[in-house]
């Protein structure tokens, strides 16, 4: 897989078919999207492409935005090449680009930078300043800048249309197993192991705590069933999203006990792959109570791996 940037000046050579979102979590209907770019370009000569912009449009669109990610770049990337996809076209969307308008976003990037001749976008698309233009106007303007433009119909779940915003309800309410199955792979996210006050540790189920290196969107607190992934090697482990109110904190953590592991991993990056809410993050009487219902977790896992 290629890749270009928009920031070096890149021009790409060849005819591109091109797919257009933010492509956040790489859901089923992103990957309706990119299915039919790979397919179309396959059958039509072109180079299948995606522009890929460094930041989540809606956080320069609105500048009190805090929204939380699901996929770093990193991360879209691996999935995109994975995906078939043969060029990656970067740019970071700023005031500059937020400004231009759709005739102008059309011109300057996707025909004059990317040489367009085809673009796939979902059926909600929207572009150009103040999102003025939609998926039906990219269609007139592909008409008159030649390129032809495929719009994709929403795919249904349960009767909801899958979006990011969906999965990340899902997500925030500890639905992780339906959110698994709307994404590409189950929900994971990345940080640094850093030390914690080793509270585990004195209890005998040692934890990496790991501090987030994107802007994640944190799952609802509680226990979950995970696998925590070291040097490209799976384990099964046991995570822990919120307070610990057994010991009264009051700063979300995010600490995984690592079945079968006892090597040093402080300051490495480790990755944290959701599979199941097990239960919520609950006070215990006694750390002998809480110790009790660790191991319940951790048989409920291993009979479930």
């Amino acid at each position: 897989m290629e890749i270009y940037t928009y920031e070096n000046n890149a021009y790409i050579k060849q005819e591109t078919g091109v797919a257009l979102g933010n492509f956040d979590g790489l859901h089923l209907g992103h990957q309706k999207l990119i299915k039919t770019i790979t397919t179309e370009c396959s059958r039509k000569g072109l180079k299948s492409s995606i522009l890929l912009f460094n930041n989540h449009t809606k956080t320069t669109l609105d500048e009190k935005s805090n929204l939380k990610i699901l996929t770093s770049n990193e991360q879209k990337l691996d999935i995109l090449d994975s995906l078939g996809v043969e060029l990656i076209y970067t740019m970071n969307f700023n005031s500059s680009v937020m400004k231009l308008t759709p005739e102008e976003f059309a011109t300057k990037i996707l025909v004059e930078k990317m040489k367009a001749k085809l673009v796939v976008v979902g059926f909600n698309y929207r572009f150009g300043y103040k999102a003025k233009g939609d998926a039906n106007y990219l269609r007139k303007l592909g008409a008159k800048l030649g390129f032809e433009v495929i719009i994709v119909e929403p795919v249904y779940d349960d009767n909801q249309v899958i979006s990011s915003t969906l999965i990340r309800e899902l997500i925030k309410n500890g639905y992780i197993e339906k959110a698994n199955r709307l994404l590409y792979s189950p929900y994971t996210i990345e940080g640094k192991v850093v030390s914690g006050k080793k509270r585990g540790k004195k209890l005998g189920f040692p934890t990496a705590n790991l501090k987030l290196v994107y802007n994640y969107l944190i799952p609802r607190y509680g226990v979950y069933a995970t696998k925590t992934i070291i040097d490209n090697v799976e384990y099964n482990s046991l995570t822990n999203v919120g307070t610990n109110p057994t010991f009264d904190n009051d700063i979300c953590s995010i600490e995984s006990h690592i079945f079968d592991f006892n090597k040093d991993i402080y300051n490495n990056k480790i990755k944290i792959r959701f599979l199941k809410y097990l239960r919520e993050d609950k006070k215990f009487n006694t750390k002998e109570d809480l110790i009790e219902q660790i191991n319940k977790d951790k048989k409920n896992i291993i009979k479930q791996c």
